[in-house]
């Protein structure tokens, strides 16, 4: 809505309303997970039985809580692994495009572009069995021809975060030459100018530039990594990270343990959403 076009109060009455059931819509189902990670029963749904921690700090089955559940405590390590992982990568390689896009012109940039952005639209289930039989056709070729088995290849995490990289790469570089496309290339010229080199420059004057973005790209990038499951689930090993771990976990029958790993996760995004905010404001 245009506050410049003057309009009814019937119709700010309705699109204020519309606002209000669209965040209701989107909030409930979060706020009905929430609640559920409190309920003293075995099952995360009605009747309500009452308040309890246990399924936080249960010691004793069948109330184990999520403090003492090794396997979860275990997914979500193997998930802060990647996604640590991937984000490095991603924010190397990310940087490195956006100067590339934006600083250089060179035969074929536009179709280098565009194939940048492939995987954002290629459904990350077939973006995961792609990696998967590319990384398994490669190293049953390279053992059948001298006898080395290439495991790294093969279903496990060097694998998820190689097919996590692929996608979360392109989001990054759109966030960081987006920053980088308002930057003035003057302030490189007088760093130098000045005596500094050409990569003192950039290290001096344009990369605490593009610190907001930077960190904001790298929120984004540790998020999507945390929670992917499609591409993960094609491309897993023995060692599940959290979301694999969760679906498992749902298959054989669900207890409010899992409420309880999904409103730690809510925290923790919102955590992190909110440093991301804080850090953009400050520039």
């Amino acid at each position: 809505m245009l506050p410049s076009i003057p309009q009814s109060a019937f119709f700010r009455r309705a699109y204020q309303g519309y606002v209000l059931l669209f965040f209701i819509y989107l909030a409930t189902p979060l706020l009905v997970v929430a609640l559920f990670a409190f309920n003293d029963s075995l099952f995360p749904s009605l009747p309500w039985r009452g308040w309890t921690l246990d399924w936080f700090l249960g010691r004793d089955a069948p109330v184990v809580g999520l403090l003492h559940d090794p396997d979860l405590l275990r997914s979500i390590g193997i998930s802060l692994w990647v996604a640590l992982f991937t984000t490095f990568f991603s924010l190397v390689l990310a940087t490195g495009n956006a100067f590339l896009f934006e600083r250089q012109d060179f035969p074929g940039k536009g179709l280098l572009y565009i194939l940048m952005l492939t995987p954002l639209v290629i459904p990350g289930v077939i973006l995961g069995v792609s990696i998967l039989m590319l990384g398994s056709s490669v190293a049953n070729g390279v053992e059948n021809w001298s006898g080395y088995g290439i495991e790294w290849l093969r279903p496990g995490l060097v694998l998820v975060v190689i097919g996590q990289f692929a996608f979360i790469s392109t989001i990054g570089t759109l966030i960081i030459a987006a920053r980088l496309r308002k930057f003035d290339t003057s302030l490189e010229e007088a760093a130098m100018n000045l005596g500094a080199s050409r990569l003192q420059a950039v290290a001096t004057v344009t990369l605490p530039f593009l610190r907001p973005a930077l960190v904001g790209a790298g929120v984004v990038s540790f998020l999507m990594s945390f929670e992917n499951f499609n591409t993960t689930l094609m491309l897993v090993g023995s060692d599940a990270p959290l979301t694999i771990a969760m679906f498992d976990r749902l298959r054989e029958g669900s207890t409010p343990v899992l409420n309880a790993v999904s409103l730690l996760l809510m925290l923790g995004s919102g955590l992190l959403a909110l440093f991301s905010v804080m850090v953009q404001r400050q520039r």
